[in-house]
């Protein structure tokens, strides 16, 4: 029976102070500048870069980190996020393995302040993929989101299919893991779940959200 734990406290310092085997994979998606607003935007970039050098960091060599991230705009300028989270990973020794687009709106609808889709972004130090691993570059569908900052059910599906099928992955972490989507997704496909959130009510969610 696949186990899930679920820490309310800090995510980056709780990251700070592990460092995971092989069998683990990180599977987030880490918060936008109006979500700690505190730190304005440029702290907001430096943190937000910052973490994602600290997840790849704390990985096993052959351990995956993976990113769901949408863009935003600020002030009329585009702020890419899959930039970012690159910047980071490339600062921590880290290769992309796979960049894909899910569409969170169909092809051809106008969105303005978040675009129609999201990037997911796979990284690791040693790993390599061989042609047998691909899977589509553009997911059509973003799936149902458990809540109004989620993963989409259907990308998260899509991430831990990838996991179970062509990795040693047998624990999934989320530091940012809001009220658990990708934890309770993982769980469905028979991998252990830990993840991390700073408010106790989502927090309590993330332990008990059943998707079946």
């Amino acid at each position: 029976m696949p186990t899930r734990e679920v820490h309310c406290t800090e995510g980056v310092a709780w990251l700070a102070s592990r460092k995971f085997g092989p069998e683990v994979a990180v599977v987030t998606s880490m918060p936008d500048s109006s979500e700690v607003p505190g730190l304005g935007f440029a702290g907001w970039r430096k943190w937000f870069t910052d973490t994602a050098a600290l997840i790849c960091r704390q990985l096993d060599d052959e351990g995956v980190a993976i990113f769901y991230q949408t863009d935003v705009k600020l002030d009329g300028r585009w702020v890419d996020k899959g930039f970012l989270v690159s910047t980071g990973a490339e600062a921590a020794g880290s290769s992309c393995l796979w960049h894909k687009v899910v569409c969170r709106a169909p092809a051809g609808i106008i969105t303005f302040g978040r675009p129609a889709y999201a990037h997911l972004l796979c990284f690791s130090r040693n790993k390599r993929l061989e042609k047998g691993q691909a899977f589509a570059d553009v997911l059509p569908r973003l799936g149902e989101m458990t809540w109004a900052r989620a993963m989409g059910l259907e990308a998260c599906e899509a991430i831990a299919t990838f996991l179970t099928k062509h990795t040693a992955t047998r624990t999934v972490v989320d530091p940012f893991c809001g009220v658990g989507t990708m934890l309770a997704v993982a769980n469905d496909h028979g991998l252990d779940a830990i993840g991390v959130e700073l408010s106790a009510k989502r927090a309590e969610k993330a332990r008990h959200l059943q998707l079946k």
